[in-house]
């Protein structure tokens, strides 16, 4: 059984196509810079070997197309046809108050989508593209949309609520959401698999650490709290967005530097985090390479305020749930970055978290289990695969 699973973003594709009967990606790849100059296909194949194709993309639509030539063509194909293809997953990244869980496509469900398009502005618009190219393209297709937002919904009132007044949360949802949650759903599950201990009874700390970092507190199979709020700026310091931050701060500088509401908010989203601390890079090897080379103290603060306000974060979770099984590392950051875990782990013992340094230092990008014989939490890393999720998700419909 084949499913394909896509990724619409602004003026880009990403798509995946499983055979699920053993979870095989056959094929995957991205389309770039739709509607724009030098616009391509990057088609990886699954013995590894990398095919572009070049040609104008002027929409979604047209995209989509492009990809469901490529990947039913005779030459670099997985399916013989389209007709092999059992359903589609889609990626959309909020879906409000109104989806708690993955959900089958239907005309009703795309206008309640559209109802979630003020969150996400930038986000939902394209995720709906790509629904709406595939139901004109192949019109008897199955479709399933699997909600970054939805994992969290679990939360408890206190802990989704703000403390503004209640009247604007009923006429704006102004409340924490949420995001990453087909990641955190993911690794915490393959964690509790990996360990052999019921996920259902588990307390579970997932640190998502990329360019965009969260990270999510899930007790008894269901997430209780998560550090990114009403959008994805709130929370832990990230590649470019300031993360947890006074809005007294924002106010003021609005003020003196005579801000408009969009120029803030691109300020504080795409020019701070470790960019605007370091004035160096929102990359994380970048920032290595400047300390070690040049020994810059900017980027020596940035690594101790990433590190320190990750360890906040586990404290805090660790006591809300009145204890912690298992920390979970994950995300291009979280995977790969030794010196990251390390950081945060450190003078953790005391609580539990007790990081084998040695075995930290060899494991980049696999799954394995990081911490002592001795820790009372398990700290592992794990790489993410929302891609594998949502297909599991829309397989689930199929059965």
């Amino acid at each position: 059984m084949k499913i394909l699973v896509l990724n619409c973003g602004s003026s880009s594709i990403k798509f995946q196509m499983f055979d699920m009967t053993d979870q095989t990606v056959l094929s995957k790849g991205v389309v770039e810079k739709i509607g724009l100059n030098g616009s391509f296909l990057k088609l990886v194949k699954q013995n590894g070997d990398e095919v572009i194709f070049e040609g104008e993309i002027l929409d979604h639509k047209i995209g989509i197309e492009y990809v469901l030539g490529v990947l039913s063509s005779k030459k670099h194909g997985c399916v013989a046809n389209l007709n092999e293809i059992s359903a589609v997953g889609h990626r959309v990244v909020h879906g409000g108050e109104k989806f708690n869980s993955s959900v089958l496509i239907t005309d009703e469900v795309v206008a309640k989508m559209e109802e979630c398009i003020d969150l996400a502005p930038l986000h939902n618009p394209p995720n709906l593209k790509g629904i709406e190219a595939i139901k004109e393209i192949l019109p008897n297709m199955i479709q399933v949309g699997v909600f970054d937002t939805a994992f969290h919904q679990t939360m408890p009132k206190y802990a989704y609520m703000y403390g503004i007044p209640y009247s604007l949360y009923q006429k704006y949802g102004i409340r924490r959401y949420g995001f990453h949650g087909t990641s955190h759903r993911y690794v915490s599950r393959k964690a509790c698999s990996l360990l052999g201990i019921d996920y259902n009874s588990s307390k579970i700390i997932t640190c998502h650490l990329g360019n965009g970092a969260s990270i999510a507190a899930i007790k008894n199979g269901v997430s209780v709290d998560t550090s990114m709020g009403f959008t994805p700026v709130e929370g832990l310091l990230m590649g470019t967005r300031a993360g947890d931050l006074d809005i007294g701060v924002v106010t003021y500088l609005m003020e003196k530097e005579k801000l408009g509401v969009e120029t803030a908010s691109t300020l504080f989203n795409k020019h701070s985090g470790m960019l605007g601390l370091t004035g160096i890079s929102s990359d994380f090897r970048d920032l290595r390479k400047s300390v070690a080379e040049d020994n810059n103290e900017l980027s020596k603060m940035a690594f101790e305020m990433y590190f320190y306000r990750v360890k906040k974060y586990i404290g805090a979770y660790t006591a809300a749930m009145n204890g912690c099984d298992v920390l979970v590392f994950t995300g291009g950051i979280g995977e790969n970055d030794v010196m990251c875990r390390q950081g945060i782990c450190s003078e953790m013992e005391w609580l539990g978290f007790d990081l084998d340094n040695e075995l930290n230092s060899t494991i980049r990008a696999e799954e394995a289990l990081l911490s002592k014989p001795t820790s009372k939490v398990k700290i592992m890393v794990i790489p993410t695969n929302e891609e594998l999720m949502i297909a599991e998700d829309t397989l689930s419909f199929l059965q």
